[in-house]
């Protein structure tokens, strides 16, 4: 259990750390994905085309085993939050754009017409009502982020599967570290289910 424990708490550090940067590179891009600036739509597009497009796992063994080629070392822990957060982040960006473009428009062209700068428009109409439209959203990626954190173990990195799988290499057990490892993760993600429902409860829209 000591040893499940150390996996499960460096799992809920990957999370909790890559789906905060994920999110602020969510809404920071998102709002690039509609600005009237056509440079910082098409940078906002390449950066969610590419990262939605990589599988999770080549962008890990890319900056693992890649960099070190061009003479760029991370540790393993900093490659995984780099790429866990690159990969949120673009799923979190779609949903923002998502959640503005739900706005109706004709909030904004009635907040320029007060007198509203677009930036201000934006802050203070479009997207308070956006950001609570994706909030559930939002939280069930972070779900699905807590999920893939799996497949930093081919990295060296001793989150909770790797840990179980050197406890079954001590143990010569098969089933109990894995039966443990799956309740780890049954626990932490009914955790993130259970705030999504209380999110979805507290902030429906109506």
């Amino acid at each position: 259990m000591p040893a499940l424990f150390n996996g499960a708490l460096t799992t809920a550090k990957l999370t909790i750390i890559s789906a905060s940067i994920g999110l602020l590179l969510g809404v920071f891009l998102g709002l690039f994905r509609v600005s009237n600036n056509i440079f910082l739509r098409y940078i906002s597009f390449a950066y969610v085309t590419i990262f939605r497009g990589l599988p999770l796992l080549v962008t890990l063994l890319f900056l693992y085993y890649g960099l070190p080629s061009i003479d760029i070392q991370l540790s393993s822990f900093v490659v995984a939050i780099v790429a866990l957060s690159l990969t949120n982040g673009a799923y979190v960006t779609e949903i923002v754009r998502s959640g503005i473009e739900s706005i109706e428009p004709g909030q904004l062209k009635a907040a320029r017409s007060l007198g509203m700068s677009y930036s201000l428009a934006m802050r203070r109409i479009v997207m308070p009502q956006a950001l609570r439209r994706v909030l559930p959203p939002i939280t069930n990626e972070s779900i699905t982020l807590l999920k893939n954190t799996a497949l930093v173990s081919t990295i060296a990195l001793t989150d909770l599967l790797r840990a179980g799988m050197n406890i079954m290499t001590w143990k010569a057990n098969t089933f109990s570290p894995f039966a443990g490892v799956a309740l780890c993760y049954l626990i932490m993600t009914i955790s993130m289910q259970a705030l999504t429902v209380w999110i979805e409860r507290r902030y429906r829209i109506r």
